[in-house]
């Protein structure tokens, strides 16, 4: 099913997986997903490495969960270094899965390709997103990212909805944004949206925070805002203690979102079953 067919009905819930590396990791995310399909997920997505490095891995995990769950599937799709044969080769597979959901991305640059090695297919993620509805029609739902406080990339906010716009205008019909801790910049962002004329549904990336270690993870790689006060109460608490505090504050991130409409809440689940779930036993 099409994730922008269920999202003009109802709100959803989904869950994003990665695909591990090691033969542990991966009993850990069999688990995980055995735990959270108890919970009807609307559609769940996988990750694809810098430069597609996880392709198959994605591959293999997109369609393991399609074929053992019956869970509806987004694969992310990066076109950092990919050229149009690569996608062309990719979409293939996932029509003949009948996986019909893409996650469209530029992706992180690999640690050693420069300007020159790049592809000239696909500069950014709206080049691709484009290349999918030239080449596949509607075969596939697209979804895009989105930034609430901006794509650390990008000069500032205004021209990185400028961005985003461009991927919706290219054929994106849905976002789903990056992780936030405050709702406040999620509304703020919602905002600037309308006033571009994008009226897609937009699901938020939600991530409790169960750890004071998280936080450094977080900022570091995508520029999250915290805010202070959560981190001084988890500060010098027990595992237990600062896990708590982590859902509580994700469960009342959620309430008010929900209260606002939001049209979906899509969480960051990082392979582990219990954050979510128990932000998911308060909410429900």
């Amino acid at each position: 099913m099409k994730i922008i067919d269920v999202l003009k009905n109802k709100r959803t819930v989904s869950f994003e997986f990665f695909p591990p590396k090691k033969t542990e990791a991966e009993t850990v995310l069999y688990n995980t997903i055995n735990e959270l399909v108890g919970y009807k997920p609307d559609y769940v997505s996988v990750t694809y490495g810098a430069g597609g490095s996880d392709r198959e891995k994605t591959l293999e995990w997109t369609k393991y969960i399609k074929k053992n769950h019956g869970l509806s599937t987004m694969m992310h799709l990066t076109c950092v270094g990919a050229d149009h044969a690569a996608v062309d080769a990719i979409t293939d597979e996932l029509k003949d899965s009948n996986v019909s959901n893409i996650l469209a991305l530029r992706g992180d640059v690999p640690a050693g390709m420069t300007e020159e090695t790049m592809s000239s297919d696909f500069r950014y993620a709206c080049d691709l997103v484009a290349y999918l509805r030239k080449t596949r029609g509607n075969d596939f739902c697209i979804g895009v990212a989105g930034y609430p406080e901006g794509h650390p990339q990008a000069k500032d906010i205004k021209t990185d909805v400028e961005n985003l716009k461009k991927k919706i205008d290219a054929g994106g019909d849905f976002i789903i944004t990056q992780l936030f801790f405050e709702n406040s910049l999620y509304f703020r962002y919602m905002d600037l949206l309308s006033k571009n004329n994008i009226n897609v549904p937009v699901v938020a990336g939600i991530m409790p925070i169960i750890n004071i270690a998280q936080v450094v993870r977080f900022t570091q790689m995508c520029g999250a805002t915290v805010p202070q006060f959560l981190i001084d109460k988890m500060d010098g608490k027990s595992e237990k203690n600062q896990f708590m505090t982590g859902v509580e504050y994700a469960v009342e991130q959620c309430r008010e979102l929900i209260e606002q409409k939001v049209s979906g809440l899509h969480f960051y689940t990082l392979n582990k079953h219990g954050a979510t779930e128990a932000v998911l036993d308060r909410i429900r």
